[in-house]
């Protein structure tokens, strides 16, 4: 499980996000805080995988949190990675937050299935980053492609990107695998049409393709969903 800590000053979107969070598979939240000091209380002591840390503190910013945890972390002791979420547009903070290794960067107002987007995708990223063995470069700009903010990644040409959540919405509630033909059914796109959607998904790293054969004919294209 990837254990989450929230960190926001309002307590109805605390519990909204930590409600989000608690709904996609592999996640749970370790805890809940409101200011900066308990922040850095809980994440010393509940070890959390990823912080989402809201910049507006009332007796902190989210960034001196984030510094603070970076430079007291013990050596060898694995370090929280932090996904801000605020409204602070300010360019500076925007950089700081980035150079201090933020994985993402949310401005509120948003979507819940936005936060739920950048939770898969670091989901997958992070399962990727536990492999063995050395990194190509395809390898590292997968990783770096699923972290990066969905309106950077360029999509290729004919997709849309609320066809990407529809079909990625499809496969994401199956109970296990489906054929394109399947999830064009409950998409009501067309088969050829769910099919380019389900292999951008596969290239994505958010789905997996797996072949099943039989005793004859061409073997069937059967897609799940990773996270």
């Amino acid at each position: 499980m990837i254990r989450v800590l929230v960190v926001d000053d309002d307590v109805r979107v605390a519990r909204n996000h930590q409600e989000l969070v608690e709904s996609v598979p592999e996640f749970t939240v370790v805890g809940v805080a409101h200011t900066a000091a308990a922040a850095l209380t809980q994440v010393r002591g509940h070890r959390p995988d990823l912080v989402l840390l809201d910049l507006h503190l009332p007796d902190a910013s989210g960034l001196s949190v984030m510094r603070a945890l970076r430079s007291s972390t013990e050596s060898g002791t694995p370090q929280p990675d932090f996904l801000m979420i605020t409204a602070v547009r300010d360019i500076a903070q925007v950089r700081s937050a980035v150079h201090g290794g933020a994985v993402h960067y949310l401005l509120k107002p948003f979507p819940l299935s936005v936060l739920r987007d950048q939770l898969e995708r670091f989901a997958v990223a992070r399962r990727q980053m536990q492999g063995q063995g050395e990194a190509t470069q395809q390898d590292v700009d997968r990783l770096f492609g699923l972290l990066r903010p969905p309106a950077a990644r360029s999509l290729p040409k004919g997709l849309t990107a609320t066809t990407v959540d529809l079909v990625a919405g499809v496969l994401r509630e199956a109970e296990g695998e489906l054929s394109a033909a399947e999830v064009a059914e409950r998409s009501g796109v067309s088969r050829v049409t769910a099919r380019r959607y389900l292999e951008h998904l596969c290239a994505d790293g958010r789905a997996e393709l797996r072949m099943r054969y039989g005793s004859a004919g061409r073997p069937e294209h059967l897609y799940r969903w990773v996270v």
